[in-house]
């Protein structure tokens, strides 16, 4: 019975370092078929080879820069289908927080063929989750990511005004420009409550953007209010089931 080759997609950032590790796939290939779909330098190239590869694991370096292995399984764990993760480190104690995190597996490098074999014959097992990637990372995730014209841009949650809801999207509003993020905004709420507050039913607005309120009175005599942005000129509504957690909030500044 012919069984499928596994699809892997190496991220690391140093050449030789990715070499290797394709080297010895093939040496364990007899023992466990395998394919090396793709190879990346980083956690942002990475994102851009699952744009147009299928992979069922990827083998990934911790420390790269831009994005790093742990800031790519971040952005892995808030899609709803992601390939699995082993870890690569030549650092030891990044190998046992991995091993915490509940990753697959993790390998030290120099990696060896056997020890390689037994941590791809452990699968199927999924990405890590968002639960445990909190144990390692506790403060999150730093950025949400963008897919622009077969690129990948990473948009810095620092610098981001407010996530605006629109259709099957959601824009992500810096003052410079915005960008187009495939996650809903009411995963992003739960997940960067401590950041975002909701100033109506398609808007979540940073709590560090808001430089004040202005009132507003419309046709009919009633009163609306609008949140003012720190550098911006846009004034975004606020609905009147939020406006008691806006004013709170305006009051404990």
């Amino acid at each position: 019975m012919n069984v499928a080759p596994l699809r892997i997609l190496i991220v690391d950032d140093e050449a030789p370092a990715r070499r290797r590790i394709r080297d010895l796939l093939a040496d364990i290939a007899a023992d466990l078929p395998n394919i090396v779909v793709a190879e990346a330098a980083d956690g942002v190239e990475a994102l851009e080879r699952l744009e147009n590869e299928l992979v069922d694991v990827m083998l990934v370096d911790i420390r790269m820069p831009r994005l790093d292995g742990i800031g790519l399984a971040q952005q892995l764990a808030a899609r709803d289908v992601a390939p699995a993760v082993i870890f690569t480190t030549a650092f030891e104690q990044y190998a046992v927080r991995a091993f915490e995190l509940c990753a697959i597996d993790y390998l030290l490098k120099p990696v060896r063929a056997q020890r390689l074999l037994l941590a791809l014959k452990k699968l199927p097992r999924a990405a890590p989750d968002a639960a445990t990637l909190r144990r390692l990372a506790p403060e999150g995730r730093r950025h949400l990511i963008s897919s622009e014209r077969g690129r990948v841009l990473l948009v810095p949650l620092s610098e981001i005004l407010y996530l605006r809801a629109e259709l099957k999207y959601v824009t992500a509003r810096t003052l410079e420009r915005e960008y187009l993020v495939e996650e809903s905004l009411t995963h992003l709420e739960h997940e960067f409550s401590d950041r975002f507050v909701r100033v109506h039913r398609s808007c979540l607005v940073a709590r560090a953007a808001i430089a004040g309120c202005e009132r507003e009175t419309d046709a009919e005599g009633e009163a609306r209010w609008r949140v003012l942005l720190h550098g911006a000129v846009e004034k975004l509504p606020v609905s009147r089931r939020q406006w008691p957690q806006i004013k709170a909030l305006l009051k404990e500044e």
